[in-house]
């Protein structure tokens, strides 16, 4: 599913209307209407009160309408109108005369108004502002949306939480509404899948308005939001006339005394990921307990009893997923560095692998082509350096991507995987995966899939929807 930019978006509405010759008050109606059957299959006309916060623009227009159709069906509703501005929309203006025609009569508020009274009983439409906002909203509009969030009613936020801009970063956090649910039209948006700005929607919903498929499939977006169906098409179906040599020979090269562990759990990941073969290699303290714990996984040792310092292999993988575990002890990085330069096969490179890299940048000109780097935030930043916000990070990411022709996992509660200009935002996985090893399992999961022929982007973006499908399940 495509996540587009509030530009393209204004470019979706008005292709639609010229293509489907509607007119603007038509495409708002069918939003409107969209908003109606949502809340109308939730309540089934419970007699809760509704109050309607809408703005002076097309956002606030839709609230209108919603507001008339929730009239028509005998629900309990208060309409508020906030003036924030003296410019109206023309569809804002159309549905306010379409409710007055129906003898139902706004309270309009503005700067010197008391705060309305809220009741945690209600519900709240949060129809401020929409994706055209452009600046932190004044003062007194801040006090409002406070007086939202300090209310306890359930927020129910037309197309975004109001407060927040479309493509960059919140400047007032006070003034953003806290949704418990965010109706957004016809794609998700950015924001919801980002730190700093997704804290604002607890659930989101997309509703279909009818937007033209002829422009939604020409036009290319910067992200793309990966579920169950975006993953299918990378399937690849095992043959029944196969062997475990059809699927690749994996090898998982970390640990270091006291880290085994994650060698472990890497390499468990990646034989039940189905990689047909896999190998550890580890230092001399992990023969026993891989070989023990894991009796299908070979094991290759290093000389190094506590730590790896001389990595020297006889087999050429089909993939090598390293650095968990690693350490980064001097002699570990030389051989590291060493590994690097004339290593041959796919990477997958992860933990003190990504921490030896940003101690030594020049080790990012020895990564193969389409190296595949999965830092958490800690090691992102090592390897980026700082950023000022969300947005800023993922334009460096971007660009770090491109100048190395790497493949970013930034993991996090909504991994993006990050290549050249593109970014695919997973949806599985739940806070319950926030313990240590599942990085690791990770690893081997993305190794795993490399190992058996898949594309190393779309082995990182299975990968990742895999593991937080594992996670969601158990």
């Amino acid at each position: 599913m495509k996540i587009f930019t509030a530009k393209q978006i204004y470019a979706a509405d008005q292709f639609t209307i010229e293509d489907q010759d509607i007119t603007g008050a038509e495409l708002m109606e069918r939003a409107s209407i969209q908003l109606f059957d949502w809340l109308h299959h939730k309540l089934q006309g419970a007699q809760v009160k509704i109050k309607l916060f809408c703005g002076i623009g097309n956002n606030g227009g839709d609230g209108l309408a919603l507001a008339r159709h929730l009239w028509e069906h005998g629900y309990n509703i208060e309409v508020f109108v906030v003036n924030y501005s003296e410019k109206r929309s023309h569809d804002f203006l159309g549905n306010l005369e379409r409710l007055k025609d129906r003898k139902i009569w706004p309270n309009f508020v503005n700067q010197d108004s008391e705060l309305p009274s809220i009741d945690s009983e209600d519900i709240i439409i949060d129809a401020l502002f929409g994706i055209g906002l452009n600046r932190t909203p004044d003062p007194w509009v801040e006090r409002l949306i406070q007086h939202f969030n300090d209310s306890s009613a359930f927020v129910v936020s037309v197309d975004i939480p109001s407060g927040l801009f479309l493509d960059q970063p919140v400047k007032n956090s006070k003034a953003v509404v806290k949704a418990n649910y965010v109706l957004s039209f016809q794609f998700p948006k950015l924001i919801f899948f980002l730190p700093e700005t997704g804290i604002f929607s607890n659930q989101w919903e997309v509703l279909n308005i009818g937007l033209s498929q002829k422009y939604i499939g020409q036009t290319e977006a910067s992200f793309e939001l990966i579920g169950k169906n975006e993953v299918l098409k990378y399937y690849i179906p095992r043959e029944k006339f196969s062997h475990k040599g059809s699927y690749g020979h994996a090898l998982i090269l970390g640990g270091s005394y006291g880290k085994i562990g994650a060698v472990s759990l890497a390499s468990k990941a990646c034989i039940t990921s189905g990689s047909g073969l896999v190998s550890a290699y580890v230092p001399k303290c992990g023969y026993i307990p891989i070989q023990s714990s894991l009796p299908e996984v070979m094991v290759i040792t290093d000389q190094g009893e506590k730590e790896i310092t001389n990595i020297s292999l006889k087999l050429e993988p089909s993939v090598i997923g390293v650095g968990i575990g690693l350490g980064t002890a001097q002699r570990t990085q030389e051989t590291f560095s060493k590994f690097l330069g004339i290593t041959k096969s796919p990477m997958v490179i992860d933990a003190d692998g990504l921490n030896m890299i940003a101690m030594n940048k020049s080790l990012l000109k020895k990564l193969p082509p389409k190296t595949i780097l999965t830092p958490h935030p800690g090691e992102l930043k090592r390897l980026l350096g700082n950023w000022e916000n969300d947005f800023d990070k993922l334009k460096k990411a971007k660009e770090f991507s491109k100048k190395h022709d790497c493949i970013l996992v930034l993991k996090d509660a909504h991994t993006i995987v990050i290549y050249n200009e593109k970014g695919y935002i997973n949806t599985t996985g739940n806070p319950g995966m926030a313990t240590a090893g599942s990085g690791d399992v990770l690893t081997g999961v993305i190794t795993s899939l490399v190992a058996q022929k898949y594309e190393p982007l779309k082995a990182a973006i299975f990968g990742v929807y895999l593991h937080g499908r594992a996670g969601d399940i158990a």
